[in-house]
């Protein structure tokens, strides 16, 4: 690394600003770590949950008692956690699939999902398994001038008997719009309701487990979705993903996942039982540090003049920071940063390119264990004004810093 000295008295600076914000989020991972223990010892977790099956994976110990701690912990009636899952918007997807049937309707409440989820959608072409393909019609609401849920239109378009299943995706993803709060999905779920009580509400969990004290279901959500290698999975599962809510949604999934009359009977977890386990007793923790990680890096770049989502100060509901450079060249210059203050791959300097699926050059930058894993530190976004990087992870604040603050000496050398 090669940090400059000025950097070093800023974040000095910066991080005694920001003590009182690292306590807050210290108190609520405390919270959330009671929560997950409380869940482990309930279901009595031993050594013998963490052995591995193979072949067809009958009788799974450890896989069926990880998804009665899901379920525990994200207070659901049943929850399904599989390594099969390749990403989160397989989860998500799958999740879908389970709420809906050829002629209903599915309706995004906060704008246009995830690029990856459009597939899924088939909202630009018919592509075999889609919702489009198999008749399933999709309508969205776009979020308001202020960044947040529409109401009035979530509640005309919702009352629409067709509209048998709303999406609500809690996080930032790669925009500017705010994440949305556990009270705000609350308030969401009670509008729809109202004026639809059939209609099943999903939440898109992903970057938002463990940052707040409650979670979707606890707001009334139908099912919530995620993936391992984000939040919940502590930096040590090595791939998978999950859905959690009512019992009968989650059998659905199961058998959307694998094929109906097996559902989640089967699925060898292939030795990999023990890191599921840990990595969702390490997981409020390391999403704390993940937060403190960003905190630190909004009150930097916020005192060298940039403009930052969240502010330092705001609440958080997800662990993506994003930062508005200004400039290709400081945007390149930060990313570079990040990647050579990395544990992993930081010989590699990361250049931006024409990244299939976007409409301009794209740059990533992550030196990570797990290959995607957003839970480790990175930085990544599409190359155009105002030249915005999404940051996100740091398993460590303390790695986390020292990555930020060679990202910024990068910047302003």
């Amino acid at each position: 690394m090669v940090i400059n000295d000025r950097v070093y008295d800023i974040a000095q600076e910066c991080e005694e600003r920001c003590r009182d914000i690292f306590s807050g989020l210290e108190r609520i991972s405390l919270m959330n770590t009671q929560k997950v223990l409380d869940a482990f010892q309930k279901e009595k977790v031993s050594e013998s949950c963490f052995s591995g099956t193979t072949g067809y994976g009958y009788d799974d110990l450890g896989r069926e008692t990880l998804d009665r701690v899901y379920a525990d912990v994200f207070r659901a009636e049943s929850a399904l956690v599989r390594i099969g899952f390749v990403n989160g918007t397989h989860a998500i997807s799958t999740a879908i699939m389970a709420m809906l049937a050829p002629g209903d309707v599915l309706l995004s409440v906060t704008g246009s999902p995830y690029d990856t989820l459009r597939s899924t959608i088939g909202a630009d072409d018919k592509r075999h398994g889609s919702l489009s393909f198999y008749g399933i019609g999709y309508k969205q609401i776009e979020l308001n001038e202020k960044g947040g849920p529409d109401f009035s239109n979530i509640k005309k378009e919702a009352s629409n008997p067709l509209v048998k299943a709303v999406l609500i995706q809690r996080s930032r993803g790669y925009s500017l719009r705010k994440a949305l709060s556990v009270d705000e999905i609350a308030k969401i779920c009670s509008c729809v309701k109202e004026v639809n009580p059939e209609t099943l509400i999903l939440v898109d969990n992903c970057y938002g487990e463990f940052t707040e004290e409650k979670e979707p279901i606890e707001a009334g959500a139908d099912l919530i979705a995620g993936s391992l290698i984000k939040n919940p999975g502590g930096g040590l599962a090595p791939a998978g993903g999950y859905i959690a809510g009512k019992s009968e949604l989650v059998e659905k999934a199961a058998m959307c996942l694998t094929t109906p009359g097996i559902g989640g009977e089967c699925g060898a977890t292939l030795g990999n039982n023990r890191l599921l386990f840990q990595g969702l007793y390490f997981a409020p923790h390391c999403v704390c540090q993940a937060m403190k990680t960003a905190v630190f890096c909004a009150a930097i770049m916020e005192q060298l003049g940039m403009e930052t989502s969240p502010a330092w100060n705001d609440k958080r509901s997800d662990i993506i920071q994003a930062v508005s450079l200004g400039s290709k060249e400081k945007m390149v210059a930060f990313c570079k940063g990040i990647q050579s203050g990395s544990a992993v791959d930081s010989y590699v300097s990361p250049e931006s390119w024409n990244m299939p699926g976007y409409d301009c050059e794209v740059i990533m930058a992550a030196g990570n264990f797990i290959q995607g894993a957003s839970l480790e530190l990175s930085a990544d976004g599409p190359v155009r004004e105002p030249y915005t990087v999404y940051l996100q992870g740091g398993l460590t604040y303390e790695a986390g810093k020292l990555g930020i603050m060679n990202a910024v000496s990068a910047v302003i050398n």
